[in-house]
């Protein structure tokens, strides 16, 4: 008996809607350790199941007598577990594409910013920890640090009456294949990087403390070398700071990919400089990053937080220069899977027919 399966697109929105629905997560401890999907209840049977013990998942009953979904890595393994459930008479399904499918899910959040007039829509790449950003004024629109397909920011702009003028990158990524100049070149929008000789595509340049306008909003850049070499953060309206992989929620960009050793050591200073202009900012500037180290929820909350309360939780930015310097050198984490290739295609600007087994794993930016 072969059990059904189902897509990610199928499994988001069940999740989206709060329908009764138990992830089952087949892979080994490490694997799920990294990512998971939110809300899934783990089942170390995956070297059971490989080798037909009769007893996997013989303990295994749903949390909540709705359907089950199985998943692993590329959905073999997960088929297997939801063979053995549905011979039970369990409503079993499996994930097809496992969490490699899974790293293209999504979800939206609104983005409460006290004093600012444009509304911020968050879009979370939930299986891989990805933040983008739609912000909206007078019916314009602009997107930051796009990750996920050009529709899905065409739907949800077109959701809010609003239209795709601008499209912003705050640097060249390393975790994530960039969206950014697919969306411009499906509508005719202006593509604007920090001025960098990095990509070999035409975009319009900005300068430290250029203001681009979307609708009667002004997105202000802040240049903040360390993370890149261009790495630059946007300012809405004194409000609301986009910061790429420079400043996340409680940890900072890490300075070494694409760099030598002595570069990542220069890069570290660098970046230092770069976040103690940002932490002079006021206080209850709300911070919204590009990339988040865990599971994004489908409970509709933003991943955000103030100024305040990112200093509250980040000890690398009260350390002095030389102190910081030296702990964010010796707490590198692995450096994101195939992060070579995907800056190769981001400095091209172009983007594979199947970006799904490059992306895979969780993003490593961040240096806590």
């Amino acid at each position: 008996m072969i059990a059904p399966t189902i897509s990610t697109e199928g499994l988001r929105e069940l999740l989206e809607q709060g329908a009764p629905v138990t992830v089952l997560d087949v892979r080994p401890p490490a694997e799920r350790a990294e990512w998971s999907i939110p809300g899934s209840v783990h089942a170390d049977a995956y070297d059971a199941l490989r080798r037909g013990d009769p007893n996997a998942l013989a303990d295994f009953h749903p949390t909540n007598g709705g359907r089950v979904v199985t998943v692993c890595a590329a959905g073999k393994t997960s088929m297997l577990a939801a063979e053995r459930l549905h011979a039970r008479g369990l409503d079993a399904v499996s994930l097809e594409g496992g969490m490699r499918a899974w790293s293209l899910a999504w979800n939206t959040a609104d983005v409460p910013c006290p004093g600012s007039t444009a509304p911020i829509v968050q879009l979370s790449r939930t299986g891989k920890g990805c933040l983008s950003y739609l912000i909206g004024s007078n019916g314009d629109a602009a997107v930051v640090d796009a990750s996920l397909d050009p529709q899905i920011y065409h739907r949800v702009a077109d959701e809010h009456g609003w239209r795709i003028r601008t499209v912003l990158e705050t640097h060249v990524h390393a975790d994530h294949l960039s969206r950014a100049r697919a969306i411009a070149a499906d509508i005719g929008a202006r593509l604007c990087l920090p001025t960098t000789d990095r990509v070999s595509f035409q975009y319009e340049p900005l300068n430290d403390r250029d203001t681009v306008r979307v609708g009667s909003a002004g997105l202000r850049a802040l240049r903040t070398p360390g993370h890149t070499p261009e790495s630059t953060c946007y300012l809405l309206d004194d409000r609301a700071l986009f910061t790429g992989d420079t400043l996340f929620l409680a940890a900072v960009g890490r300075p070494d990919l694409e760099a030598t050793t002595e570069q990542s050591e220069s890069r570290a200073h660098v970046l230092y400089t770069s976040l103690q202009r940002l932490v002079a900012l006021p206080p209850e500037t709300v911070i919204l990053p590009a990339h988040t180290s865990e599971p994004v929820a489908f409970d509709g909350e933003p991943i955000s937080a103030t100024l305040r309360q990112v200093q509250d939780r980040t000890s690398l930015l009260r350390e002095t220069e030389e102190a910081f310097v030296s702990r964010i050198l010796t707490r590198l984490p692995p450096t994101p899977p195939n992060h070579h290739r995907i800056v190769a295609l981001n400095e091209a600007g172009t983007l594979p027919d199947d970006p799904t087994e490059l992306e895979a794993g969780a993003n490593r930016c961040a240096v806590a």
